[in-house]
């Protein structure tokens, strides 16, 4: 019987360029899963850790970045895994970055870029994330989340 459970998250980091908003972007390593892709973070959900605990440990992991904020962008993915019959809840996050911090990858990448928010939702492979890097820009450019602040922001 197919399950269903929140079980991955996802997370875009944002930082604001010399031309303005920018979003990271990884290509995922030879010898991993989907290798020469490019995609946002991912991640599963530990047992006992909450979605957002997930997205801020998995940042850590992917880029060696720690957020300046943390924000529930408001939209639930859904993604069927074949392998366990299972229907996945993907709860999506955005992660604020100041500055030009270095980032470092973990070893399921290959390669990362900032680039502007049209060109990095050209760049994912994944449709799901150029529609999140939309309303990810749409509601962060400003560099927080304006009147749903209280709300979105993960404290």
């Amino acid at each position: 019987m197919t399950t269903i459970r929140v079980s991955l998250v996802d997370a875009y980091l944002l930082r604001l360029g010399a031309g303005g908003i920018e979003v990271l972007v990884l290509r995922r390593a030879s010898g991993g899963r989907c290798p020469g892709s490019w995609e946002a973070v991912h991640g599963h959900i530990e047992p006992g850790e909450t979605p957002a605990a997930a997205a801020a440990r998995e940042i850590r992991e992917e880029t060696g970045l720690v957020p300046d904020r943390l924000y529930n962008l408001s939209r639930v993915e859904t993604f069927y895994q074949h392998g366990p019959d299972e229907l996945a809840l993907v709860p999506v996050f955005v992660a604020l970055v100041s500055g030009h911090r270095a980032v470092t990858l973990s070893p399921e990448h290959d390669a990362s870029v900032w680039l502007p928010p049209a060109a990095a939702a050209e760049q994912v492979s994944w449709p799901r994330e150029s529609r999140a890097i939309v309303d990810a820009v749409r509601l962060f450019a400003t560099g927080d989340a304006g009147p749903l602040e209280d709300v979105l922001r993960v404290r």
